[in-house]
């Protein structure tokens, strides 16, 4: 009795709170990040309203804030601010891409919008409620049946919003160039490019064989990618295992036919590639977006270290030549660029099963931001949102899935 006295008093007064910050007319958002992708996942989302003079967005990093800066260094002009501070403010929306938990103690909406499709961690067999966040931003149908077979989430939760991954929409809009790309990275765009990007984890195909990997590749008439995980570039022994990477493998590259990615967010390089190696990764995912060839590499106890749902495996190991050494891996490059056609179809089924409708999720994604916000999206956007929009969801979805259209 007591404990519902003093949570309706708490509600009551954060209510009272609320309605007197949104009397300016103005909206405050917290981002809270915990990589560098982190960020990656909701830029796009940022990027659309940040001229809208009405919505604020702030950026911490709740876990680690004396890696602020680091984690957010490729955010230009982002307001961060620290956990002690965000502790103090009031923020009408709490955006998050992973499972992490900013008190907030005057209340908000908190948005859980996910930073990858690839199965680890539980992100698709979920062992704990979801029911404290208050929207679910999902990626694709399977993630919410899993969530709600799971019993995680109900089917009818006002929660559910499927609006797919905002990190995507360049991969299909034309944001990128292939030949663009590699004449920035000083490569020749009339040579075939191989993309290596392993995930991260201390069974990593780059932990086995990535360096004599990169050698092989250096070796063959191509251009090559080189981009490591967030996790790969720490220098704790808990993420890299001690090990610079990037100081290990730069010399592996072939001047002007090999470069170490600069850049935290991986879509312009898969654009920019014809085929990618990698063990298994989200991005190993959003490469099929482009339906071209991919190279797995088997590593079982990674699968396991990750907690890969069986399901993810099973459907990487489907569009891929997948392989468990060295040779199969340089044999499996030279047969996927010399037939890139090759499984086509069924990465074609794969992407549009863990992607919903790619190249609307950002106008979705900002319609429903300005929903929790309580704002007419600004003039500038509302065509772009109201196209992103225009399609209704699958008839398969259960009705509470229909709520953004």
């Amino acid at each position: 009795m007591i404990r519902s006295l003093v949570a309706g008093t708490v509600d009551s007064v954060r209510r009272a709170d609320r309605a007197i910050g949104q009397r300016s007319g103005r909206r405050a958002v917290l981002v809270d990040a915990r990589t560098p992708v982190n960020f990656t996942m909701v830029a796009p989302i940022y990027r659309a309203m940040s001229a809208d003079s009405r919505v604020k967005f702030y950026f911490t990093a709740s876990e680690e804030p004396h890696r602020l800066r680091d984690i957010y260094r490729e955010a230009n002009g982002v307001t961060l601010i620290h956990p002690s501070v965000a502790r103090r403010m009031r923020f009408d929306a709490y955006v998050a891409s992973d499972f992490m938990w900013q008190p907030l103690p005057r209340g908000t909406c908190r948005i859980q919008m996910f930073h990858g499709v690839g199965g680890k961690y539980g992100f698709d067999a979920p062992t704990t409620s979801m029911r404290v966040w208050d929207r679910i931003f999902f990626v694709n149908e399977r993630r919410l049946r899993n969530f709600v077979k799971a019993g995680a989430i109900d089917a009818d939760s006002p929660a559910i919003r499927l609006v797919g991954m905002p990190k995507v929409d360049c991969l299909v809009d034309g944001t990128f160039r292939r030949d663009g790309i590699l004449q920035t990275l000083g490569l020749d765009p009339e040579r075939p490019t191989v993309l290596y990007a392993p995930t991260w984890s201390p069974a990593s195909s780059l932990n086995a064989m990535g360096a004599e990997l990169l050698d092989a590749l250096g070796r063959m008439p191509v251009n090559v990618i080189m981009k490591l995980h967030d996790r790969s570039r720490d220098l704790r022994e808990r993420y890299s295992g001690g090990v610079d990477w990037a100081a290990k493998l730069q010399p592996l590259l072939v001047p002007g036919r090999g470069v170490l990615a600069a850049g935290h967010d991986i879509s312009p390089y898969l654009v920019a590639a014809d085929l990618m190696v990698t063990d298994h990764s989200s991005a190993g995912f959003e490469f099929l977006l482009g339906d071209k060839p991919l190279v797995r590499i088997h590593r079982p106890q990674l699968l396991e270290l990750a907690s890969v749902h069986p399901d993810y495996a099973a459907l990487l190991a489907s569009v891929s030549r997948s392989v468990d050494d060295l040779d199969a891996a340089v044999a499996a490059v030279e047969q996927g660029l010399a037939d890139p056609g090759a499984q086509s179809d069924e990465r074609r089924r794969v992407a549009a099963d863990l992607f919903y409708k790619p190249g609307g999720a950002t106008s979705r994604s900002v319609r429903q931001l300005y929903d929790v916000l309580e704002l007419e999206p600004a003039a500038a956007l509302s065509e772009t949102i109201r196209r992103g929009d225009a399609e209704r969801l699958p008839p398969s979805a259960v009705r509470a899935y229909q709520r953004i259209s």
